[in-house]
């Protein structure tokens, strides 16, 4: 049981990305370059806990159902503080810039759900989320912005 205000769980997001071009091309250089502060940028946000990272210090080593798709996760204490990074930060230029360097995605591409406090969730375990969503529409397992859910699953 958590004490005081600790919570018992934390926001999982995932969001995927297929690339239009190689990584190391002169068209994905300023997507590339830019990595470093915005991952500086959400590391320093109310309410970040956690993102995945490879040794790289960004997760572009790790691909899902292809080697161009591109995964971006992280582990937040609430909708709320991965909402106002995402559309009230330095982030949203970027969000603006995403048909330079992806492709537009035919399905879902962003998942939430929760996880205990201290857990860093795997790919493997993202991919199940994602699928989840795609098949199964938003629910407290698997949601979005649009459609979320509590820790207790109850829509929001």
């Amino acid at each position: 049981m958590p004490h005081g205000n600790t919570p018992a769980y934390h926001l999982a997001q995932l969001n995927i990305a297929t690339i239009k071009y190689p990584k190391e091309s002169e068209e994905m250089k300023d997507f590339m370059d830019a990595l470093d502060g915005i991952n500086l940028l959400a590391e320093c946000s109310p309410g970040f806990v956690w993102r995945l990272k490879d040794d790289t210090g960004n997760a572009t080593d790790y691909t899902m159902f292809d080697d161009k798709t591109l995964v971006n996760m992280s582990v937040w204490q609430d909708v709320a503080s991965l909402h106002k990074y995402v559309y009230k930060s330095g982030h949203t230029h970027y969000i603006g810039r995403r048909k330079e360097w992806f492709e537009m995605p035919a399905e879902a591409h962003m998942v939430l759900w929760w996880v205990p406090a201290g857990h860093q969730p795997t790919v493997e375990e993202a991919t199940e989320r994602l699928l989840h969503l795609r098949n199964h529409g938003p629910s407290a397992q698997a949601f979005t912005f649009k459609q979320a859910y509590d820790a207790e699953g109850i829509e929001l």
